[in-house]
C-alpha cells in the first residue's frame, strides 16, 4: 500500500497594528522548500525591522539553498540557519551602535514529508489546530510566562503585568542563542499558525480557535485574524503566517 503524499499550502499577512509609527515584524515562506518563519524586532530606530528581515532572509536563503542530496535532516539545517542568522544580527550591531542591542524573536516551521520541526526563540508562538481543538506548540521566552509556568503568577496578572513585554531569550542580543524545538507529525488537515504577540496580546486562543474553524481560504482567514487583533485594540505589529496539511 503506497504512502499518501502530503502537501502544504500557506498564506500570512503583516500589518503595522493601530498604534505603532513602523512595522518591525517580518515574515516569509517557501512551500517548495518546506520553511515558515515569523520574526518579531526590537530595538532603537529602524534596528528592530532591520533584525527580523534579516533574520527572516538568513534563515529561508540557508535552508532554501540546501544542497540535493544533503544527508543532514532539514531540522538541523534550520537550527543551523539560525545560529548563523544569529551571529549576522548580533555582528552587525556590534559594527553600528546605532543598531546596539537589536534583536528579534524567531518562531519557525520547517517541513519534511509527514515530519513538522517547529523552533522558536522569544515569544511570537505556533499554534496547531486540528479537530477543531487549538493547541499552542511553542512555549515563550517572557518573564511573565515563565513566572505563570512557576506558578508565581497567575495568567491574569501576567496579562496586566508592566513586564509583559519583558523577553528572556532573543536572537542577535547575544554571541550564542539556543532554540527550543518541537517535533510533530502531520495529519490532513491541520493548520499551523505562526504569529507575533501583537496577535496573541489581543485575541485570547478561544478567539483564535474560533476565527480558524471559519474555514476560509488561508488569506482571508489571515485577514480576518489581523482586522480582530486591530479591533481590539492593535496596539503592536500583528503578523499571522497560517500552515494548511492538505492530504
Amino acid at each position: 500500500m503506497g504512502t499518501a503524499v502530503i502537501r502544504y499550502a500557506a498564506a500570512a499577512v503583516t500589518d503595522r497594528g493601530r498604534k505603532r509609527p513602523s512595522n518591525e515584524d517580518a515574515f516569509g515562506f517557501s512551500v517548495e522548500h518546506g520553511v515558515y518563519v515569523v520574526c518579531d524586532g526590537m530595538g532603537g530606530a529602524a534596528a528592530g525591522e532591520i533584525a527580523s528581515s534579516l533574520a527572516v532572509d538568513e534563515v529561508l536563503r540557508l535552508v532554501s539553498t540546501r544542497p540535493e542530496g544533503d544527508a543532514l535532516p532539514v531540522h538541523r539545517v534550520a537550527e543551523d540557519a539560525i545560529t548563523i542568522a544569529n551571529e549576522a544580527i548580533f555582528s552587525r550591531a556590534q559594527r553600528n551602535y546605532q543598531l546596539s542591542g537589536m534583536g528579534t524573536t524567531l518562531v519557525m516551521l520547517v517541513v519534511e514529508d509527514r515530519h513538522l520541526t517547529v523552533l522558536n526563540i522569544g515569544d511570537s508562538r505556533c499554534y496547531r489546530l486540528r479537530d477543531g481543538n487549538l493547541e499552542q506548540i511553542t512555549l515563550d521566552h517572557s518573564l511573565v510566562e515563565e513566572q505563570v509556568r512557576l506558578g508565581r503568577m497567575t495568567r491574569s496578572d501576567a496579562m496586566r503585568s508592566p513586564l509583559r513585554n519583558v523577553i528572556t531569550r532573543a536572537l542577535g542580543t547575544q554571541n550564542r542563542v539556543t532554540p527550543d524545538i518541537f517535533q510533530l507529525e502531520a495529519e490532513p488537515g491541520d493548520l499551523l499558525l505562526l504569529c507575533s504577540d501583537g496577535l496573541t496580546r489581543e485575541l485570547s486562543d478561544q478567539q483564535i480557535e474560533l476565527l480558524l474553524e471559519e474555514g476560509l481560504p488561508l488569506d482571508d482567514l489571515c485577514g480576518r485574524l489581523v482586522q480582530a487583533a486591530k479591533k481590539a485594540g492593535g496596539h503592536d505589529n500583528i503578523t499571522c503566517l497560517l500552515v494548511r496539511v492538505e492530504g
